[in-house]
C-alpha cells in the first residue's frame, strides 16, 4: 500500500468510539457469575444413571440405579471403537462377560447385567456396587499401608475369592490392590478379569502361556520369559506380591523402567523388612518363592500360622475415604440430582418441602471406620418410627410407582401442599447425614 493512498483511510473519531460502549463491555473477572448445568436424567433401559465413579483404559465407570429394585449398581461404559485400539481389547471384554456370567462367589465382582447400544457402538456392563477400591484407601493415608489386623481380614477374604476361581479353572494373572474393590461394609470383591484365563475343562493341570498383568506383581517365570508357567502359581506370587503392599507400603522388586524391574524379578533376591515380624517373613518367604514347584499353595497359605492366628487391633483401621470430587465423606447416591429431575423436583421447592419433623432416617447405614452407632442413638430415639429410605440397596420396589404413590398420598393429605418426591425424600436424607 502506498503512501497516498494511507490519507484517504478512514478512522473512527472519538466520538464514534464512545458509541461502541453500547455493544463492547469491559467487565471485571469477578462480576462473572458461574451456574453449573444442571443435570438431566437418563435411562438406560431400567437404570437411572449416575455421576462418574472412575475412568480406566477400557472406559468409564458410572453409577447407575436400578428403578426396580432401587439398588445402587456401577456400570462400565465401552465403546467398541475405543476397544478396537487397544490390543485384543475386543477379545479381552468378551471373555470377561463370559467368565463373570459363570461366576457366584461373595469375594468375586458380580455381572448383574449386560446392556448394548448398536446405534452409538457402545456397551453396557452392569456390575454391583462397590463404593471403594482398595488401592484408593492406601493412598489416602500418609503412611500408604494398613493395620496389621485389617490387612489380615482382607488378605483372608481375597485367599477365599482366588481359591474359588481356582476351582473354576480360572487364573486371574492380574492380582493387585487396584483391582481389589471394598462394599460399605468392608467385603472385598476380586474384579477386572479382562486378562483372566479359563483352563480347558479336560487340562491336566494348570499350564498357562500369556500374561498380560502388571509388571511389578509379575514372578520371576514371567519376567524371564519362559513359555509356559503354572497359572495357579502366577496369582500366589502376585497375591503375595500384594499382601506385602499392603503391610509395608512398599514392593519387594522395584526398577527405574520395566526393563530394570523385570531384570530385578527375574533374580529373585528381595529383603522382608524387619517389622513385618517372623510370622508374617515366613509367610512371604513361602508365597514369594523363586520355584514355582516350592511356592505355597493355598493350602499351605491358609495353614498358616500368620493367616489363622487373631490379630487384635493395635491402631486405627484405615477408614473408606471421602469422594475425591465431591469430599462427600458417605459416598452418597450421585443419582439424587437425576432422581430430582426425573420427578420434576427444583431448587425453588426446598422451602416448601424441607422440615425438620419430617427428616428420614435409616437404620444401620454406616462408612466403615467413620460414624460410630453412638452417634446415631439420638437421632434413632427421637424418630424410630420412620421407614428408612433405601441407601444400600436393600428396599425392593418400582422407582416410577412409588414416587407417584407418595406424591398421590401427600397432595390428598395437605391439598396445600406440594408432593413430596422420592428424590425429595432422599435428598433430604443426604443433606441430614452430611451435616
Amino acid at each position: 500500500m502506498s503512501t497516498g493512498e494511507l490519507h484517504h483511510l478512514d478512522y473512527l473519531n472519538d466520538n464514534e468510539l464512545m458509541e461502541m460502549d453500547t455493544f463492547i463491555h469491559r467487565i471485571d473477572s469477578t462480576e462473572v457469575i458461574y451456574q453449573p448445568r444442571r443435570k438431566r436424567a437418563k435411562l438406560i433401559g431400567k437404570y437411572l444413571m449416575g455421576d462418574l465413579l472412575g475412568e480406566g483404559s477400557y472406559g468409564k465407570v458410572k453409577e447407575m440405579l436400578d428403578s426396580e429394585t432401587l439398588c445402587r449398581r456401577a456400570v462400565k461404559i465401552l465403546k467398541k471403537k475405543k476397544l478396537r485400539r487397544i490390543p485384543n481389547g475386543e477379545a479381552n471384554v468378551k471373555k470377561e462377560i463370559q467368565l463373570l456370567r459363570r461366576l457366584q462367589h461373595k469375594n468375586v465382582i458380580q455381572l448383574v447385567d449386560v446392556l448394548y447400544n448398536e446405534e452409538k457402538q457402545k456397551m453396557y456392563m452392569v456390575m454391583e456396587y462397590c463404593v471403594c477400591g482398595m488401592q484408593e484407601m492406601l493412598d489416602s493415608v500418609p503412611e500408604k499401608r494398613f493395620p496389621v489386623f485389617q490387612a489380615h481380614g482382607y488378605f483372608c477374604q481375597l485367599l477365599d475369592g482366588l481359591e474359588y476361581l481356582h476351582s473354576q479353572g480360572i487364573v486371574h494373572k492380574d492380582i493387585k490392590p487396584g483391582n481389589l474393590l471394598l462394599t460399605t461394609d468392608g467385603a472385598l470383591k476380586i474384579s477386572d478379569l479382562g486378562v483372566a484365563e479359563a483352563l480347558h475343562p479336560f487340562a491336566e493341570d494348570d499350564t498357562c502361556r500369556t500374561s498380560q498383568g502388571s509388571p511389578a506383581f509379575q514372578p520371576p517365570e514371567i519376567a524371564n520369559g519362559l513359555d509356559t508357567f503354572s497359572g495357579f502359581k502366577v496369582d500366589i506370587w502376585s497375591a503375595g506380591v500384594t499382601l506385602y503392599n499392603i503391610t509395608t507400603s512398599l514392593y519387594p522388586f522395584e526398577g527405574d523402567n520395566i526393563y530394570k524391574l523385570f531384570e530385578n524379578i527375574g533374580k529373585g533376591d528381595y529383603t522382608v523388612p524387619e517389622e513385618c515380624g517372623p510370622l508374617l517373613s515366613d509367610l512371604l518367604q513361602g508365597m514369594l518363592e523363586y520355584d514355582p514347584a516350592k511356592r505355597f499353595s493355598i493350602q499351605n497359605i491358609r495353614q498358616h500360622n500368620w493367616v489363622r492366628k487373631k490379630h487384635p487391633p493395635s491402631e486405627p483401621p484405615v477408614p473408606i475415604p471421602a469422594n475425591a470430587e465431591s469430599r462427600d465423606p458417605w459416598r452418597s447416591m450421585t443419582v439424587v440430582p437425576y432422581l430430582e429431575d426425573l420427578h420434576g423436583y427444583t431448587e425453588e421447592d426446598d422451602d416448601e418441602l424441607y422440615d425438620e419433623d419430617e427428616i428420614i432416617y435409616t437404620q444401620d447405614f454406616t462408612v466403615p471406620g467413620q460414624v460410630g452407632e453412638e452417634d446415631l442413638d439420638e437421632g434413632h430415639a427421637d424418630h424410630s418410627s420412620a421407614k428408612p429410605v433405601c441407601v444400600n440397596g436393600t428396599e425392593g420396589g418400582s422407582l416410577n410407582s412409588k414416587a407417584k404413590a407418595e406424591r398421590r398420598s401427600s397432595s390428598s393429605s395437605n391439598p396445600s401442599r406440594k408432593g413430596v418426591s422420592t428424590a425429595s425424600k432422599i435428598r433430604k436424607l443426604s443433606t441430614c447425614k452430611q451435616q
